[in-house]
């Protein structure tokens, strides 16, 4: 009696026990096919993408919770939003504990696939492309939580994007691995987050690989302890094709990782090669603010046992050929505007700085030097992100 109360509680507490499976396939009225299954779709429930291309003209949502959209594969079902009329994202998700998986986006108007305040969702195996490659006119974002806790983005190929392939934003405890990003503007952007490892992903041909930033007057400020570690960050010199004034308009092509005024940022066992800027960059926030709340400067920033290519052969900001001229010709794989506390590293690459001493100082005013940051004495890394188990079950 007893094993059969047990049986039957943990059958009520699994909402996989009276799931369902919706199936659409490609053809005629997929648009509205898809949608629909989106929305009547209930928790625990499955929507079955077939084969094919699903030729879309407008974008498509899902708001409830504990939902699997999966396809055939990110090569074999194909959303396609060449045609799409509106500005708006491929898929919007705005529910808790979702898993987008083995389906492409392509040629969406505006951003790949958001998801806003959608807690413990996984992206897996997606492929997020505009295929006409580097353009303005592309969509900003590839792949795009925000305002969430426990993100899982992995397996993944992003290409195009006119800001970042993966943006991650305002958010904690995120993971991002084993992803493929190449030809957007940002590969990889943690922004304003909390919590974050970055590994094991090919981050190549963007304009610059890995961004970590933190920016003033938003909802989460403060961006802290991120990892950035066991990348191949190689070849990122695609000329910066952002839409003027997008705030990584600014990013030099040929940059690798870029930390801006976050804190708590472990850079570690990457291997980098060919960022014709620079292999890392350390710099404060340069514009105008009105937050009092906002620190604008770089703290606790460590380089840990990288291994680092060619870097610095074309510099691309004002005054970048001259200032490699001054050092011999090539800037050293390592820049630092000068700004900030605790920026250390134990790799045997030649650091940088500018000499420069607050935050929004011009250029012109800089004093550049190579500094020796060397140290063995570098703290702690911040804990493994730990996703809940309910997450990483998903993936099974």
């Amino acid at each position: 009696m007893k094993l059969l109360a047990a049986a039957t509680l943990a059958l009520l507490a699994s909402t996989s026990a009276f799931a369902a499976t919706h199936v659409v396939e490609a053809g005629e009225d997929a648009q509205e096919r898809l949608q629909t299954a989106l929305i009547e779709a209930a928790p625990g429930d499955t929507v079955r993408i077939g084969e094919g291309r699903f030729e879309l003209t407008d974008g498509l949502s899902l708001d409830v919770a504990g939902v699997t959209v999966k396809g055939a594969g990110a090569d074999a079902t194909i959303l396609d939003f060449t045609n799409q009329q509106g500005a708006g994202e491929g898929l919007y998700v705005t529910s808790d504990d979702v898993v987008l998986r083995d389906f492409a986006i392509e040629n969406s108007r505006g951003d790949g696939i958001k998801s806003k305040q959608a807690d413990r969702i996984v992206y897996r195996n997606l492929r997020v492309e505009w295929t006409g490659g580097p353009a303005a006119t592309n969509g900003a974002y590839g792949i795009y939580p925000v305002e969430s806790e426990d993100v899982l983005v992995e397996n993944s190929i992003v290409a195009g994007a006119s800001d970042a392939g993966i943006y991650v934003g305002q958010s904690d405890r995120i993971v991002v691995r084993h992803n493929i990003v190449r030809h957007n503007v940002a590969g990889i952007e943690i922004e304003n987050s909390f919590n974050a490892d970055v590994y094991e992903n090919m981050v190549t041909q963007n304009t610059g690989g890995i961004l970590v930033f933190d920016l003033p007057n938003l909802p989460q400020m403060g961006g802290h302890s991120v990892r950035v570690f066991r990348n191949a960050i190689q070849d990122n010199n695609t000329p910066n094709f952002a839409p003027e004034g997008n705030i990584v308009a600014s990013v030099p092509a040929g940059t690798g990782v870029m930390v801006m005024a976050n804190r708590n940022v472990h850079i570690f066992e990457n291997a980098f090669s060919d960022n014709g800027t620079s292999n890392v960059m350390i710099v404060s926030y340069t514009e105008p603010f009105d937050d009092p709340n906002y620190n604008p400067l770089p703290r606790s920033v460590f380089l840990e046992n990288n291994r680092h290519g060619n870097a610095g052969y074309a510099p691309d900001f004002e005054g970048g050929e001259q200032l490699a001229a001054a050092v011999g010709g090539q800037l050293p794989p390592i820049l630092w505007d000068g700004t900030g506390e605790a920026i250390f590293s134990n790799d045997e690459a030649g650091v940088l700085s500018l000499g420069l001493t607050e935050a929004g100082q011009p250029l012109a005013e800089a004093q550049p030097q190579p500094v020796d940051l060397r140290t063995d004495d570098i703290p702690e890394q911040p804990g493994e992100v730990s996703l809940p188990q309910d997450t990483e079950a998903a993936l099974r």
